[in-house]
């Protein structure tokens, strides 16, 4: 079997074509490739498959390294874009996928750079059932109650406004991610992220994902934080300034997001036989 390493920003995806796969891939298989030690080492898989009505170039699903399903990333449609046009899969720069989280449509601006339309951004969905309208809650950390905003961009996000850079990176993302992660509020468990301005159209953020831990970017997560930041009274366009560069993110009044940055392929992966025994015994 082969398929391919992609990156974002260091958030890496392996790429793999449904139709290629000699097997079912599932939950303890995504496992073992994302395994560190074992595996081939990833933040998750995007499996592509040709979509069965003409509507769009690809339908995608996205693997969480934990064996979850995520309706959304930002980072991982751009490369799934990308790949479509890189693999020749796709001859245009203007393309559809069909995700979870439903059709997303993107312009391929280079090589390894396109603008991702994630669609309409909301404060109140399904995702957190019981939380007001406009978002806003409080939580309990370790005894502390701290405001977040909450934001769908397809999937949820926590969001958690911070005072200043230093504040943000004192903080122990792996020890209180998990705790806002599986908060009871959020039936499908939730990504979280903090922010910071750094000045009217830029701010600073970490992310933790769902059923992945801290990344060093995250498209939807820098989204909402982006959101997050407009709602806070900051201007559109935002760029977003991650551990592993930098994403910008326009937010118009309607709340409909576009995400900007670049992907490439890191390399080409003829899969063991070893491993692939492995995946498909599980």
């Amino acid at each position: 079997m082969e398929l391919e390493r992609w990156q974002a920003l260091g958030n890496e995806y392996l790429i793999v074509e449904r139709e290629r796969l000699r097997f079912e891939l599932g939950a303890d298989g995504v496992r073992a490739l994302c395994d560190d030690l074992v595996g081939l080492g990833a933040d998750g898989v995007l499996e592509l498959s040709h979509g069965d009505d003409g509507a769009v170039s690809a339908d995608l699903t996205i693997w969480n390294s934990d064996g979850s399903q995520a309706e959304l990333s930002g980072n991982g449609t751009r490369q799934a874009f990308l790949y479509l046009r890189a693999s020749g899969w796709a001859d245009s720069n203007s393309l559809a996928i069909r995700t979870p989280a439903g059709i997303i449509t993107a312009e391929l601006t280079g090589p390894d750079s396109a603008t991702v339309e994630l669609g309409r951004a909301t404060t109140a969905s399904s995702q957190f059932p019981e939380g007001p309208a406009d978002g806003r809650a409080e939580v309990e950390i370790s005894g502390r109650v701290e405001r977040f905003q909450f934001v769908s961009v397809g999937n949820p996000q926590c969001v958690f406004e911070v005072a200043s850079p230093e504040q943000l990176d004192a903080l122990d993302i792996g020890a209180i991610g998990p705790l806002i992660e599986h908060d009871s509020r959020f039936p499908g468990r939730t990504n979280v992220s903090w922010w910071t301005a750094i000045d009217e159209r830029k701010i600073r953020a970490r992310i933790f994902e769902r059923g992945v831990g801290e990344t060093a970017s995250s498209g939807t997560g820098a989204s909402g934080a982006a959101v997050a930041s407009v709602l806070a009274g900051g201007s559109s366009p935002v760029t977003v300034a991650l551990d592993g560069g930098e994403l910008l993110v326009e937010v118009d009044d309607a709340m409909n997001v576009a995400l900007s940055g670049t992907a490439n392929c890191v390399e080409r992966i003829r899969v063991s036989g070893e491993l692939l025994d492995r995946v498909t015994s599980l």
